[in-house]
């Protein structure tokens, strides 16, 4: 086999960059840039790399950036794709993509065709178990692909798309864009044995152990922020109406400042989750409430949050402000301070509260979650 140029291996690189940094979601288009940034004008066919090849070196900067936790994230995916294709097993779910043949990276989703001549018949059964998800139709018209595809999206602990198609397209097999041969893909049962092949059977009944008992910790936000709609405020201090959209608007205050801090960006939402409890002590009962579903940090945000309101306000005593100095999260308390004081405005537009959730489950995925 002829050695690359030098030229088509600079593409490759830089349109697996593209790719591994969400700059570009089509191998095809992360191709083209990719050759215009590194050589400006007519690029021959020779030099241009193969889905193939950038494939490949997104995965060598997965295993380069992401270690260990790579595999096992792909052990907990597999394992979270096997419980979706349970819940829809009566549309005949077939695994794709990926997390199937492996090449998963940091926020890669779990691709999974469903087969149903009613979309409301896959959303129904997603709904009986209390899953959320949004649907998309999408028009494509590649040559021998043209048509209007419907795309269901969940997020979850990682995120789903689920491509419905015909129930007579069962047996018909995709190409795969990347290396243009017939789609590997999976039944369930195919995928149970694939699982019991590939990995020791105490990993694999770890993994299963994980996922029945692991406890979605955004839905119990949800379901302690639900509540604060009908918390009903003083006016003198909270002119802007019920607890909700005063921790709705703090949260989007908070984006505003720091967008990719997930522990801050939960303290401005959760602060005042326990006025939904005992509206006399909020501060406790809210952070017992969250308990294991928050980190120290913040925790430690929410705990303070009301002393950090009487430091704006100069009637916290010299001792106490002297302690909470010594933290080196105090000039993100103040800002939380700050954001709490300025989210009481009357009629303002806030984020719905599945916005915020879905927003801090994405964040949490690609920041943390690997």
């Amino acid at each position: 086999m002829t050695e690359p140029s030098k030229l088509r291996r600079q593409i490759t690189h830089q349109a697996a960059r593209l790719l591994y940094d969400r700059q570009e979601s089509e191998y095809y288009h992360a191709k083209m840039k990719a050759a215009r940034r590194v050589q400006r004008g007519w690029v021959k066919e020779a030099d241009l790399p193969s889905n193939a090849e950038i494939r490949d070196e997104v995965q060598s900067m997965a295993r380069m950036f992401e270690g260990d936790n790579r595999l096992e994230n792909l052990l907990a995916m597999r394992l979270e794709a096997r419980r979706m294709m349970l819940i829809l097993e009566r549309f005949r779910p077939r695994i794709v993509g990926s997390v199937l043949t492996g090449h998963v990276r940091k926020g890669s989703d779990i691709d999974i065709h469903v087969f149903s001549d009613s979309i409301s018949a896959v959303t129904a059964a997603l709904e009986a178990e209390n899953i959320r998800y949004d649907v998309e139709r999408k028009h494509v018209n590649k040559p021998g692909a043209e048509g209007v595809y419907v795309h269901i999206h969940i997020r979850e602990q990682f995120p789903f798309e689920l491509t419905v198609r015909g129930s007579k397209e069962v047996s018909i097999v995709s190409k795969s864009s990347i290396t243009g041969k017939p789609q590997e893909r999976m039944s369930l049962a195919e995928f149970d044995l694939f699982l019991h092949e590939t990995y020791e059977e105490g990993e694999y009944t770890e993994g299963m152990a994980v996922v029945e008992n692991q406890i979605d910790r955004f839905l119990q936000y949800e379901a302690l922020l639900l509540p604060l709609e009908n918390v009903k405020q003083s006016p003198k201090w909270h002119p802007e109406g019920d607890a909700l959209y005063h921790s709705l608007q703090v949260f989007d205050l908070a984006r505003e400042k720091l967008p990719y801090d997930e522990e801050f960006l939960l303290a401005a939402l959760l602060h005042d989750v326990g006025k939904g409890i005992d509206p006399l002590n909020h501060v406790e009962a809210g952070l017992e409430m969250l308990a294991d579903h928050i980190t120290q940090r913040t925790h430690w945000l929410i705990a303070h949050h009301m002393d950090a309101g009487q430091i704006l306000e100069g009637t916290l005593g010299a001792r106490a402000k002297r302690r909470l100095k010594e933290s080196e999260d105090y000039e993100e308390l103040i800002l939380l301070a700050r954001c709490d004081r300025e989210g009481r405005r009357q009629g303002v537009e806030a984020s719905e509260l599945e916005e915020a959730i879905d927003y801090l489950r994405q964040l949490s995925y690609e920041c943390d979650g690997w």
